[in-house]
C-alpha cells in the first residue's frame, strides 16, 4: 500500500519520493520500497508518520509472478490468474469498504494496480481462463497483466457510478530488473544480465509511477487512466470494452466467491481515452 493524501505532496516528484523511501525506518516501507516523505528530508518521525497515512488511504496491487511452468495455487487456480490478477480482484473487494470509510472529498482514497505493457499482446480467454486446454507461460502472463487492466477500468466506473471518495488506476512500471525475469526463457535471462544496468530500470525506478498514481496531487479524482513513466497513455484498445469488462468481473466473483453487487450500478459508458 502507498500514498499519503495530495494536499501534503504539492511540489513533490515521484522520484524525490521513491528515493525518499530508501531512508525509512525498517518495516515502514510503502509500495516498492517507497515512502514518501514530503519536506522531512531525513526525518525518520515524519517518515513515519508518512507511510502511516499511506497504509489508510492506497491500496496498492502489485504482487505476482511471470512466465512460470504451468502449476496451481493452493486454492486450485493457474498460479499467473491466482496470484496476479484472482488476488488482488479478491483483496481490492474485500478492502472496499474500508478505502471508502478511508477517503472524503478532496481527498479520495486510491487503488493502484500494476500491470505492464505485456497485456498489449494479451488475449483474454473467458472460455479457459485457466488455460487447462492450452498452456502457454507467456500467454498465461500476458493474460493475467490484461485481466488487471479491465477489472481497474470496471472497477473504477462502479466507484464513480456510486459517487464513493476512491479512484483507480493502473500503474505500468515498464522493464525492471527484478527476479522475475528467472522462468524466462535463456536469451532473455543473458541480455537481462549482460545488459540490464543500462536497458532496465532499477526496482526504485521501477516504483516511481507507482508512487505518482498513489500520492500526485494531479490525479486527485480522478480514475481509470492508465499510467507509464508518470503519464497517462492509452492502453490495449480491447480494454475500454465495456461488456469484456462486465464478464471478466462477473466471472472474477463467480470464481472468488464473492457476490456481484454491480447490478443497476454501473454506468452506461465509461470515458474514453483520446486515440
Amino acid at each position: 500500500m502507498a500514498g499519503v493524501p495530495a494536499p501534503q505532496t504539492a511540489g513533490v516528484s515521484a522520484r524525490r519520493l521513491g528515493s525518499a523511501g530508501t531512508r525509512a525506518p525498517p518495516g515502514r516501507r510503502g509500495a516498492r520500497g517507497s515512502a514518501p516523505r514530503p519536506e522531512a528530508g531525513n526525518n525518520e518521525d515524519k517518515a513515519g508518520e508518512a507511510v502511516r497515512k499511506i497504509k489508510e488511504e492506497t491500496l496498492n496491487d502489485r504482487a505476482g509472478v511471470m512466465m512460470v511452468p504451468q502449476r496451481k495455487t493452493v486454492d486450485g487456480f493457474e498460479e499467473h490468474l491466482g496470484l496476479n490478477y484472482l488476488g488482488h480482484f479478491l483483496l481490492t473487494n474485500l478492502l472496499l469498504d474500508t478505502l471508502r470509510d478511508s477517503g472524503c472529498p478532496g481527498r479520495s482514497a486510491r487503488v493502484v494496480t500494476v500491470s505492464s505493457a505485456t497485456h498489449y499482446v494479451g488475449e483474454l480467454n473467458l472460455a479457459d481462463l485457466q488455460g487447462s486446454r492450452s498452456y502457454s507461460p507467456h500467454g498465461a502472463y500476458a493474460q493475467s497483466k490484461l485481466a488487471l487492466v479491465l477489472f481497474t477500468y470496471h472497477l473504477q466506473g462502479l466507484l464513480a457510478a456510486q459517487g464513493s471518495p476512491v479512484t483507480a488506476n493502473v500503474a505500468d512500471p515498464g522493464v525492471v530488473d527484478t527476479d522475475l525475469y528467472k522462468h524466462v526463457f535463456w536469451p532473455t535471462r543473458l541480455v537481462k544480465k549482460l545488459f540490464g544496468r543500462w536497458f532496465f530500470k532499477t526496482p526504485e525506478e521501477g516504483a516511481w509511477t507507482s508512487v505518482y498514481a498513489a500520492v500526485a496531487p494531479a490525479l486527485e479524482g480522478v480514475g481509470g487512466r492508465y499510467l507509464y513513466n508518470e503519464k497517462e497513455t492509452r492502453s490495449l484498445a480491447v480494454t475500454y470494452d465495456l461488456k469484456l469488462q462486465r464478464q471478466l468481473w462477473a466471472r472474477s466473483c463467480q470464481m472468488t466467491g464473492i457476490p456481484d453487487g454491480t447490478g443497476g450500478v454501473f454506468p452506461a459508458s465509461l470515458p474514453r481515452r483520446e486515440e
